[in-house]
């Protein structure tokens, strides 16, 4: 092997290391819970943003009406059978752990599915869950600006019939901080009082990643 390979590929280890590196850093300030001097500035993806919906009442929102308030949010659709009750309760279930604290914690379920999904279907749907769940809907362009603010995908799947699609979309519970932030998810897999403590963790200490 020639000199100028040799350099080559040391080079592209050091690289790959360093890279490495960054990647599993950058996995650990978002999601670990050890304790984060208050210089350090953690980087979150660029997620969330503005966004002007119809809740399950009937009355126009934006993210200003929950100003202050940490987000719990997540995108499904009430024909869903099984992946949307399933986070909606692990929702619920982090709520009810954190008790009174709850009041702090606005949990919002945005359709993707808003050609079926009116509000009377909204409003019926996040009924069984959490009381605190506010269904939100709009118009096929306003769900699309807000499910790219915070890069969610989802597409319409075929059914039987015209009427009997389905949609896939992105399963995570997305959780913002009271300024708006992207701090992680909520993971229907972790246990419930991982969720609980991931949730009880932003509301007390909201310096530190939540884990």
């Amino acid at each position: 092997m020639s000199v100028q390979r040799l350099i080559a590929l040391a080079v592209a280890v050091v690289v790959g290391i360093g890279v490495g590196m960054a990647t599993r850093d950058f996995g650990r300030r978002i999601f670990s819970s050890e304790e984060t001097p208050a210089a350090t500035v953690l980087r979150y993806p660029n997620i969330g943003g503005p966004f002007a919906l119809t809740d399950h009442t009937g009355k126009r929102v934006t993210e200003k009406d929950y100003a202050g308030k940490i987000l719990l949010v997540f995108f499904g659709f009430t024909h869903c059978p099984d992946v949307c009750p399933t986070a909606l309760t692990a929702v619920s279930e982090a709520l009810d752990q954190v008790g009174d604290k709850a009041r702090e914690v606005q949990p919002l379920f945005i359709t993707v599915d808003p050609e079926r999904d009116t509000v009377e279907l909204l409003a019926g749907y996040v009924s069984h869950f959490h009381p605190s769940i506010v269904g939100l809907t709009g118009t096929a362009e306003e769900i699309r600006t807000v499910a790219q603010a915070y890069q969610v995908f989802y597409r319409k799947a075929k059914g039987g019939t015209p009427d009997a699609y389905s949609m896939e979309h992105t399963a995570s519970i997305y959780v913002m901080d009271r300024q708006g932030k992207f701090r992680g998810t909520l993971d229907v897999h972790e246990t419930a009082d991982t969720r609980a403590k991931k949730l009880q963790r932003l509301i007390e200490e909201p310096a530190r990643p939540i884990g």
